[in-house]
């Protein structure tokens, strides 16, 4: 069975960093699309960044410069290095595996993780 497990958040004073993880059991990690999303309170889910199986990467403009997604598909993991944050930046953050194949033989199934906080403060 997939699972998506995020790690790394918490409480951090603006301008500081923070290194979300995102580990993931199961499934063809390597040729996966991996996404971050996060949900600011008051607004909608939105794509924070992704990243294909090869690397090519992809940000929203409130992170350009400020955030960084990586992946290692030997761990199976992905990450988004947070820096200059900024209070804006608070919400609860999603890892997501869209179109994601547990086997040859699955179909492809979007997969989510349970979601980390981050708190900015000013």
């Amino acid at each position: 069975q997939v699972q998506l497990v995020e790690s790394g958040g918490g409480l951090v004073q603006a301008g500081g960093s923070l290194r979300l993880s995102c580990v993931v059991s199961g499934g063809m990690f390597s040729t996966s699309y991996m996404n971050w999303y996060r949900q600011i309170p008051g607004k909608q889910r939105e794509l924070v960044a992704s990243i294909r199986g090869r690397g090519d990467t992809n940000y929203a403009d409130s992170v350009k410069g400020r955030f960084t997604i990586s992946r290692d598909n030997n761990k199976k993991t992905v990450w988004l290095q947070m820096d200059s944050l900024e209070p804006e930046d608070t919400g609860v953050y999603y890892c997501n595996a869209p179109d994601y194949i547990e086997t040859p033989i699955s179909p492809p199934h979007d997969y989510w993780g349970q979601g980390i906080s981050v708190t900015v403060s000013s």
